[in-house]
């Protein structure tokens, strides 16, 4: 198989050749990492790469600072939904402080007139370029737009503010949730117009041991709005791979991810739930992606261990395949290098 028919094919579980790799490093270890692999010739590709977004009109950024009556400390940027990051320590560089634009609004008219991004009739030229080049070199062209519907609305209004909201049946929670799914839906057909093989979707609605807000909560306020983004990809490409990411505990979603056309489930964190569990459940209706703990065996366990977790979980899965076996989350600067080796050898030696 190819690098491309492999990677659906195993998303589809109808069986693989090869298991793709796929993990993330933060600046630190990147570098740890670079001189390793110079000193010992390590070799490695990864079968996909990420289409760029759509760039959308936006509010100059003095208009969005104008939503806050207060100043930031130095580094703080503002996004292009008006949110403001202050930046962390260099250990958790991808970490911020978020102040919320929305958070003092009280009416469904504040809501409307917010200028958030606007995608339509955004340029894709760069988007169906990437699609090509990666297709020309035999891989899966990815659209990945996690912070799909919820979180981008509780960054933008507060969470609690948006769960007191929905809670209240307050139409201004139905306001904000259905301009960023509309915003969703045209990135979402967008990439698959471009040529994206996948996407990659994504909310966290978990916590480490309990769900973020009640099933009635999320049946009621975002399944629907998901599928409305997954139908309208697919309604342009029914076989597009759709990955959902949430961090945390998330077992009593899964049933309503899967109704809502979710392929793939990330990153089935192994301090949360149990994998051999949720295979056995799920497994026949839904593939997954991570399972290898970055709060545990990459940090913390020697390479031997991080070997033999990932071919445990890929035991799990079986010859019909179905599991990506990767870190769960970005590889922080604790992780040992020869980890991350071990967990490249694993995955091209198994099998």
């Amino acid at each position: 198989m190819t690098n491309i028919e492999n990677y659906l094919s195993l998303a589809h579980r109808k069986g693989f050749d090869k298991v793709p790799l796929d993990f993330n490093m933060c600046a630190s270890l990147q570098k740890k990492f670079a001189d390793y692999v110079e000193r010992t010739s390590l070799e490695y590709a990864f079968s996909h790469g990420n289409l760029p977004d759509l760039t959308p009109k936006t509010a100059s950024e003095e208009t969005l600072r104008s939503f806050y009556d207060h100043g930031f400390k130095p580094g703080t940027e503002i996004d292009i939904y008006g949110v403001a990051h202050e930046p962390g320590s260099e250990a958790a560089f991808h970490m911020t402080r978020m102040y919320h634009p929305m958070e003092r609004f009280d009416s469904v008219e504040q809501i409307q007139s917010y200028p958030l991004p606007d995608y339509q009739g955004a340029d894709a030229s760069a988007q169906r370029a990437a699609a090509e080049e990666l297709h020309g070199q035999d891989k899966i062209a990815l659209g990945n737009m996690q912070c799909t519907i919820w979180e981008t609305a509780w960054y933008m209004r507060g969470m609690e503010n948006l769960m007191m909201d929905m809670m209240s049946e307050d139409e201004m929670a139905e306001a904000l949730l259905d301009r960023v799914t509309e915003a969703s839906v045209l990135r979402a057909e967008s990439y698959v117009r471009s040529g994206a093989d996948a996407l990659f979707l994504g909310d966290d609605i978990g916590m480490q041991h309990s769900i973020m807000m009640s099933e009635e909560l999320y049946c009621t306020w975002l399944k629907p709005r998901l599928k409305k983004v997954i139908d309208a990809a697919r309604a342009i490409n029914p076989e597009v791979v759709v990955f959902y990411h949430s961090c945390g505990f998330v077992t009593p979603f899964i049933p309503h991810l899967i109704e809502a056309g979710v392929d793939v489930l990330n990153p089935v964190q192994p301090e949360c739930m149990d994998f051999g569990e949720i295979h056995a459940a799920y497994g026949d209706r839904l593939s997954f992606h991570g399972t290898i703990g970055t709060q545990s065996v990459m940090p913390f366990g020697t390479p031997d261990e991080v070997r033999r977790k990932v071919f445990e979980n890929l035991d799990i899965a079986g010859d019909k395949g179905g599991l990506f076996a990767a870190p769960t989350h970005l590889l922080e600067p604790e992780v040992p290098v020869e980890n991350v080796a071990a967990y490249i050898k694993a995955c091209q030696d198994y099998k």
